[in-house]
């Protein structure tokens, strides 16, 4: 229910954004989906889980694969039905009853959440050289990778130089500690740099395998997220003449910082990629768009909640069992 609620949204967004839809078409689109493709989509969404995942099992010593995917999806359902900092205290709860430090935990989550955020940014970069192998390169394209891509640049540095200078880590804590203290005046920005300090201690001595290793693993999620999005426009009958694949793949990862936004960018993504995709293509594949894009969210949104649900109770009856 939670499900047809949120892609309601989304639709609802996308056709306040794009204008009218002609939704006997979207339907006519989405009757060409074969039973045996949903499969082959969900089987494409668990490789972008476990890639999703891998940076926990890099950052955390004593964090296999397998239970960095169930720690990730057990967040991923607590973000949906509580309030953070749910997902944070669930996280932590696994992580403590697999004898992980709360700090090690704590530091590999954060570490996590940066390098996707690197990755986030970098993904129209990724974008732009995917047309520019296929010598379909569009300015406007070009010119918001580069300032997305400074943004996940100017992120990299930031982390490199916090680890390779204890220095520079205290004075960055020292000064978004004097920022946070603008709302809220209990803040000690001394306490924020040695809690930078801190975390600084517990991941430097393997920050430039472990970084690199996860960055990598994100950059596979995202190429994964974003071929399943071709193959949702495929599975509702739109020909490689009508989209091709190029297209597609460079309108979501360029519009892939939106991601940034509630529920991956729910609504506002969707009409982006569909506003762009119509502008090359015309108006005659926006059906297939919202078909494959409704398909895609519903894969992408659904599934994580059912893997959440999975995760928790594996934990729990694992916990309960003394096997961890």
């Amino acid at each position: 229910m939670l499900v047809v609620v949120v892609v309601g949204s989304a639709v609802w967004f996308v056709e306040g954004f794009v204008g009218d839809i002609d939704w006997s078409q979207v339907r006519a689109a989405l009757d060409h989906l074969a039973w045996w493709q949903l499969p082959v989509l969900v089987l494409g969404l668990l490789l972008r889980q476990l890639l999703n995942a891998l940076p926990l099992s890099v950052y955390i010593e004593g964090c296999g694969p397998l239970r960095a995917v169930a720690n990730d999806q057990a967040a991923i359902l607590m973000t949906t039905i509580a309030p953070p900092p749910s997902d944070v205290v669930v996280r932590l709860a696994m992580f403590s009853s697999w004898g992980i430090s709360r700090s090690a935990g704590l530091a590999g989550t954060v570490m996590n959440t940066v390098s996707f955020y690197v990755v986030r940014f970098a993904a129209p970069l990724l974008g732009v050289l995917v047309m520019a192998v296929t010598g379909d390169l569009l300015g406007g394209e070009l010119w918001t990778a580069l300032a997305s891509g400074a943004v996940s640049a100017a992120l990299l540095v930031v982390v490199w130089l916090s680890f390779r200078s204890p220095a520079f880590a205290a004075s960055t804590g020292r000064r978004t500690g004097l920022l946070a203290r603008r709302v809220r005046s209990s803040v000690d920005p001394g306490v924020w740099a040695e809690s930078v300090l801190g975390f600084r201690g517990t991941v430097v001595d393997r920050i430039a395998r472990t970084l690199p290793l996860s960055v990598a693993a994100l950059v596979g999620m995202v190429v994964v997220d974003a071929g399943l999005i071709v193959l949702s426009v495929r599975f509702v009958g739109a020909s490689r003449v009508d989209l091709p694949a190029v297209w597609v793949l460079t309108a979501f990862l360029v519009a892939y910082p939106l991601t940034l936004f509630p529920f991956s960018g729910l609504g506002l993504l969707d009409a982006v990629v569909i506003a762009t995709l119509v502008a090359r293509a015309g108006q005659e594949v926006e059906a297939s768009l919202v078909a494959a894009l409704i398909i895609w969210r519903v894969v992408t949104i659904g599934a994580p909640l059912v893997l959440g649900m999975v995760a928790v109770t594996w934990w729990r009856l694992s916990t309960r069992a003394g096997v961890t």
